[in-house]
């Protein structure tokens, strides 16, 4: 009975510490910091998949052959991109554009990570290069600097 009622105790402390780490953590900053890295990231997200819908995507269908022209507008309509067996049409097309949304916004996260580090160092880099003042002469050492100016004099 008693063995439960600590092991209820420490339960309790450990989730007071849980609580009081996670209001730590959220009030640190980190918590907004994250919320706006997601918000400018899917806003950027929108961006490249509208670059690979509008562009890369007609390419794909042109490079395989998908362009034929409507007879009644003439129009070019994308009709590649896919294949079909047995009346199921695979689209890939769609997913060598989403592959392509993956390796550009991959390539984007790298390049920007990789010029905050860079940014970071440099900061660091310029804090180290300060000079460090010299340390200040003990007591012994300044009574014994004004023994020898007097024994100059």
């Amino acid at each position: 009975m008693a063995d439960t009622k600590k092991a209820a105790a420490a339960a309790k402390e450990k989730g007071k510490g849980f609580l009081t780490e996670f209001k730590e953590f959220a009030l640190k900053g980190n918590v907004m910091d994250l919320a706006v890295g997601v918000i400018i990231g899917a806003a950027f997200q929108n961006i490249v998949t509208a670059l690979t819908g509008s562009f890369i995507t007609p390419l794909i269908a042109l490079c395989t052959g998908g362009c034929k022209k409507n007879p009644e507008t003439g129009a070019l309509e994308m009709v590649g991109g896919q294949f079909t067996i047995n009346g199921v049409a695979f689209n890939y097309g769609a997913f060598i554009s989403a592959v392509l949304n993956f390796l550009i916004m991959a390539l984007i996260l790298f390049l920007l990570i990789k010029s905050v580090n860079k940014l970071m160092a440099l900061g660091k880099k310029k804090e180290e290069e300060k000079p460090a003042e010299p340390p200040k002469p003990s007591n012994e050492e300044v009574l014994l600097t004004e023994i020898r100016d007097l024994l100059k004099k």
